[in-house]
Formats: C-alpha cells, structure tokens, sequence
C-alpha cells in the first residue's frame, strides 16, 4: 500500500533522507520511529504530497506521490504535527468547509459529516466554535477533517502530541476502529510504549536511514532484547520466585506479593516461554495468567539508534 524506494531528500548540502526503502502493506498500522531531527517529518512530507524528493520512488496504492499529487490525495489523509484550526467556526462548519474542498457534493455532505462526528465521538460538539474545544477535542477533531473524504491511507505525525492519558487511550481506540475498517495507518510518534501496544508494524530511522523495521515480533527477535512477562498465580509465591530466580535468562523480577504478580524480562523465544509456563506449573505453581508483553521499543531504539541528529 505504501512503497518507498531509494529514497533521498537534500536540503543544500544536507542530506535529511538517506537511501531509505520501506514497504508497508495493506491494512498495517505502520510506527515510524526516531530521534529528532532522523527525518521522519521529511519523509512524511514526502508521501504527504507536500515535498519533492531528490531522488528515489514514492507510492501509495500504486500511485506515485510526484507524478499524480492530486490522485494521491484523493486516496490520502494527512494529519500534521501541529495543524490551523478556523477557530471562529463550528465543529460542523469546519468539516462542511473541508468536505467542498474534497469536492464532496453538497446533497451527501450532511451523512458524511455525522458519521465522521460519531467516529471521533464528537456528535454533542458539533454546534460549538472549533475555538472552545479542549486540546483533545481538537485533535479528534483534526483527525475528523483528515478522514472526511474516506482515504484509504492515513499519514499521521505525532497524533497524541499534548494529550493527556485518557485522550491518549481513546486515540490509540479509533486507531485501532480504524484499522478495522480496512484503512492502512502511517503514524509518527515519540511515545515509543504506545506505538507497541497498537503498532503492527515499526521502522526506526536515524540520520536518514532506515536502520531496521517490520512486524514488531520480527524487529524484537532480529535483535535480541528481552521480552516482558507479567505472570499471575494463585498461590506459591515463595516456590515461583525460587523458580524465577534460578532461569538464568531471566532478569529484573518485580514481584507485588499481595498481587501474586511477578513481572520480569526473559531473553527467550517462544519454546523458551513455552518451556518455563510448563516447568512453573509441573512445580506445582497455579498460574492464572501468562502474558507475554512483547519486546520493549524503548530497547530496541536505545540499541539502534546512537542519538546522532541529521
């Protein structure tokens, strides 16, 4: 759904994209992670229509982003990082008014909008000034604008920028809504623990190279970081800690004893796991719950990225 090849964007001298190859397929919610300054926003701005490349090939769904802007566009919806709000007009105003310039006629205008304002939960706001609204409203109301022409492709910088944690669950909820109902997501962020919890897919760039991506349970095991287990029992807590204690891949244990929670890192594959749930159990620990968290992003880019700025 989105192809990018050989990729590269000077400015001057400059070089903020550097070779950089990427495919994400239909349906992926794709994470594009990195330092500040890595070319992450060049990128985006890049598929967005928005910036010329130097070089290289761009396309979504087929088509490419410098030949046929305008039918890119048709098929895209890009939310920025910071964004202009008409904010003397009402909810329902400032759709209506993004909805002519996507040449949606006026007779279906009114449906579409609706449906938009119940997606973003924004129904009861839709008669108040864009002026009134909270930092979080405002950003669902943003994201609303970008899916108003019902693009297959979304392109997102930092969505969850300024949003207080509440805003946050309920923007990483519609997210997930949206990849239900079929929509490919490119999204751009810095809250690297968010982006595990809904991201299906990650790359993470540093001084304009791709340094590594793709499904995250791939990125996780191509480079060997721990995974984070929370594991609950009934009873035992003394015989599980033993256990814990004794796996020698096993590091910084937590354990909440009233909880009957331990949490911990094991540097494992899935037979690894599989093996210590079934070692716990034979022992005679009764487990209620084994979760397997996944890698930590947060150890992944710390050990990929060397902080350099482009």
């Amino acid at each position: 759904m989105i192809e990018i090849k050989n990729l590269y964007k000077y400015y001057g001298n400059l070089m903020a994209v550097n070779n950089l190859n990427l495919f994400v397929e239909k349906g992926e919610i794709f994470g594009f992670i990195g330092p500040n300054g890595a070319g992450k926003s060049t990128t985006i701005k890049i598929l967005s229509t928005l910036l010329n490349p130097s070089a290289g090939l761009c396309k979504i769904n087929g088509i490419n982003v410098v030949d046929e802007p305008y039918k890119v566009r048709r098929i895209l919806g890009y939310m920025p990082d910071l964004f202009g709000l008409y904010e003397e007009l009402k909810v329902f105003e400032y759709l209506d008014f993004f909805a002519a310039c996507h040449k949606i006629p006026y007779k279906d205008r009114n449906a579409i909008i609706n449906d938009i304002l119940e997606l973003t939960d924004l129904t009861v706001k839709k008669d108040s000034p864009v002026g009134g609204l909270s930092r979080g409203m405002k950003q669902r109301l943003c994201l609303a604008k970008t899916l108003i022409h019902d693009p297959l492709v979304l392109v997102l910088d930092e969505p969850a920028s300024g949003l207080d944690p509440r805003g946050r669950v309920e923007m990483r909820m519609l997210l997930n809504e949206l990849r239900k109902m079929g929509k490919t997501i490119f999204v751009s962020s810095h809250i690297l623990t968010e982006l595990a919890d809904f991201c299906t897919s990650v790359g993470i760039i540093e001084a304009g190279r791709l340094v590594v991506s793709g499904r995250i349970e791939d990125v996780v095991k191509s480079q060997g970081v721990n995974r984070h287990i929370k594991l609950k029992i009934i009873d035992n807590v003394e015989l599980c800690e033993t256990i814990l204690k004794s796996t020698p891949e096993i590091s910084n244990i937590e354990a909440a004893v009233l909880e009957k929670v331990f949490t911990f890192e094991m540097r494992a594959d899935d037979q690894a796991l599989a093996d210590l749930l079934r070692h716990l159990i034979h022992n005679g620990v009764q487990v209620v719950s084994f979760y397997d968290k996944g890698g930590n992003l947060e150890d992944i880019f710390m050990k990929v990225t060397k902080g350099q700025v482009s």
